[in-house]
């Protein structure tokens, strides 16, 4: 009898004491949530979204050279229609939270791929390339792209720094 008395007083007391303050339970945002991202300031190709943020890494679809209102920019110029599509990876990218110094990994797809025009690719996105560092990727050769008259489409993968570091150590310039 003495044990369940000492029971009854004993577990109370203890809930209270390893329960939480109401001003000390923090709101820590789910690590898994997905987000879609799809600006409305750039055209989208039809059935894909822009974006899909879970948890810390962004994944973003192949940015392509279209302008704000899904028209062609620089038809047959593979320079001017790669700083559009990067241009666009960039908006992406800022609307997800990261930036092109988040980005891990870049695939490039270029129609009738020739080695001159990685060159032309880099010159209009260096934000992209950096000398040291750079993201990893790939540039894959296609026949075609979903669009008549696109030569370039960007994918990418990032993680969200700002998400994962503390404050203080967080940067806007690859660390290493």
């Amino acid at each position: 009898m003495r044990i369940a008395s000492f029971s009854i007083v004993i577990i109370p007391l203890l809930a209270a004491c390893v329960a939480p303050t109401p001003g000390a339970v923090r709101q820590v945002p789910d690590p898994v949530s997905t987000r879609y991202i799809n600006p409305g300031t750039l055209a989208a190709l039809p059935g894909f979204t822009h974006a899909v943020r879970i948890g810390p890494t962004l994944y973003v679809s192949g940015e392509v050279a279209l302008d704000s209102t899904g028209r062609l920019v620089g038809p047959g110029d593979v320079r001017a229609q790669a700083a559009q599509a990067f241009a666009n990876l960039a908006t992406v990218l800022r609307i997800g939270g990261a930036t092109p110094a988040d980005v891990a990994k870049l695939t490039i797809y270029v129609v009738n791929y020739s080695p001159k025009d990685l060159e032309a690719i880099r010159q209009a996105a260096p934000d992209f390339f950096p000398q040291r560092n750079p993201p990893a990727g790939i540039v894959i050769g296609v026949q075609s792209l979903p669009q008549e008259g696109l030569l370039i489409a960007v994918d990418a993968t990032a993680v969200v720094r700002a998400m994962i570091l503390p404050r203080d150590q967080r940067v806007r310039e690859r660390p290493y």
